[in-house]
């Protein structure tokens, strides 16, 4: 095997720790919201800009509360900006693990497929006359590509890029 970028092996019992502390976090962020697409694009964005703007509104509504409407809730909306200022960070690791996850999941199929070719082509020169015509011809299978209208089609058993 000639690439190897990850080497995890994952215990039952790392597992079993790994899915208690994911059921804990579902259940310690059960409050957040899930938007469908079309309220996120009807929603009013903050950026960086906005952002300012909104903690200097907010220093300003406090500083003046009698200067707002009797239906704007005050507490409400410092409640929000405390609950941005303590949910980010912990956004921001779990998607730096979420990263790393992807990363070692692209890595493993990496190594899979590059080991999986390896063995392949071994198996397409070392493996005649062994009995294993039937094993090849499934594996090729991955290389055959669909036939296009009035073009021939690509030989089974040969890599094409994919």
């Amino acid at each position: 095997m000639s690439q190897n970028l990850v080497d995890i092996d994952l215990t039952a019992d790392a597992l079993a720790a790994i899915d208690n502390a994911l059921t804990a976090l579902e259940a310690g962020l059960a409050p957040l919201v899930a938007l469908t697409p079309d309220q996120r694009h009807q929603l009013v964005k903050m950026g960086d800009k906005s952002e300012s703007f909104c903690r200097q509104a907010g220093h300003v509504f406090a500083q003046n509360p009698g200067v707002l409407p009797g239906n704007f809730d005050l507490a409400a909306y410092q409640r929000d900006l405390a609950t941005l200022d303590a949910l980010r960070p912990r956004l921001l690791r779990l998607g730096r693990l979420y990263q790393r996850g992807a990363d070692t999941e692209m890595a493993l199929g990496s190594d899979l497929m590059s080991s999986a070719l390896e063995g392949y082509a071994v198996l397409k020169v070392a493996g005649k006359g062994q009995g294993l015509d039937e094993m090849r011809r499934m594996l090729s299978a991955r290389f055959t590509r669909a036939a296009k209208a009035g073009a021939t089609p690509a030989p089974a058993g040969e890599p094409t890029p994919a």
